[in-house]
């Protein structure tokens, strides 16, 4: 290829990184795995005849699509096997993997909504995605997944219908959820039982993803009273001390980014309902935290709460 028409594919392709990112992380639930796919799609598209191309968005989200398609089978796989609860990627700048459509889903990269994203078949969440999220028409979604129209629509339909209910159910404003969380981390960071006990909804679920290589429960922990006795007891042991706490927007959720005093770092993203802390997501896989910790040494953590 002529390093001229090398570099005019190059820059159409770029025009695109964004959406097909977005697209990706919703379909596999990790930023690395998305980067992954979108960049096995621009070695694809250097090998393409763009002559023959009428809409390059389109022709790359077909293959990016099919790349992630691919990719959920063996992901799948490895879920039943998976240690403990599985928590997605976490994504501190949720705003450049969001949609631009104006759906309603176009900006909401929740845990709550990943985690109805991955309760779908393969085939559901791709229509869902590709329709509901990317506004594409179902006469190109059936295009990209190779299914008739009608079939397109039942699969958005189904998925809509399973996803409605999994979307946090109040929208807090952005100075009361700073007051919660700052409320939260100063409990969870003393280990002061009755601030958090102030915080958290009577039947508020932890949800902790150590994928079997950090510590973590195997399971959610439902119920106030389990989780104060649950990190009441991780703060007399004092195993694994927090010296800093930074907050941070965490997949669009209030949350933080914790260091520990050996330099490890885990997130935790908070959902509030009512004024009150509903559900509590804690990412420790260390092969989720790459992004988190790249940015943390480039200095694009703000600082929170610490031993200084």
């Amino acid at each position: 290829m002529p390093a001229e028409s090398g570099y005019r594919a190059a820059d159409q392709f770029e025009r695109h990184r964004r959406y097909l990112t977005g697209l990706a992380y919703r379909m596999l639930g990790s930023l690395t795995e998305a980067e992954d796919a979108v960049q096995e799609a621009y070695l694809r598209w250097h090998g393409t005849d763009k002559a023959r191309v009428e809409s390059p968005r389109a022709f790359l989200a077909k293959v990016v699509t099919r790349i992630c398609l691919d990719q959920m089978k063996s992901a799948r796989v490895k879920r039943e096997t998976y240690v403990g609860p599985w928590l997605p990627e976490p994504v501190l700048e949720a705003e450049s993997l969001a949609a631009e459509t104006a759906s309603d889903y176009a900006t909401d990269l929740s845990v709550g909504l990943m985690l109805a994203l991955e309760r779908l078949s393969p085939l559901e969440r791709a229509a869902f995605l590709l329709h509901d999220v990317f506004d594409v028409e179902f006469e190109e979604v059936a295009r990209l997944l190779g299914r008739n129209v009608a079939t397109c629509r039942q699969l958005s339909a189904r998925a809509r219908a399973h996803i409605r209910d999994s979307r946090p159910r109040f929208q807090v404003q952005p100075d009361k959820g700073n007051k919660i969380l700052q409320a939260f981390m100063t409990a969870y960071r003393t280990g002061n039982v009755d601030g958090l006990a102030s915080v958290l909804s009577e039947d508020a679920v932890l949800y902790t993803d150590g994928g079997g290589k950090r510590r973590a429960a195997l399971n959610p922990i439902v119920g106030r009273a389990r989780i104060l006795a649950l990190l009441a007891g991780l703060a007399r042991k004092r195993a694994e001390p927090v010296v800093e706490l930074r907050p941070a927007i965490i997949n669009g959720l209030h949350g933080c980014v914790a260091t520990l005093a050996n330099g490890e770092l885990f997130t935790i993203a908070i959902e509030i309902a009512s004024d009150k802390i509903d559900m509590v997501y804690v990412v420790r896989n260390p092969d989720k935290l790459k992004h988190v910790f790249d940015q943390a040494l480039a200095g694009g953590l703000g600082s929170g709460l610490s031993d200084a």
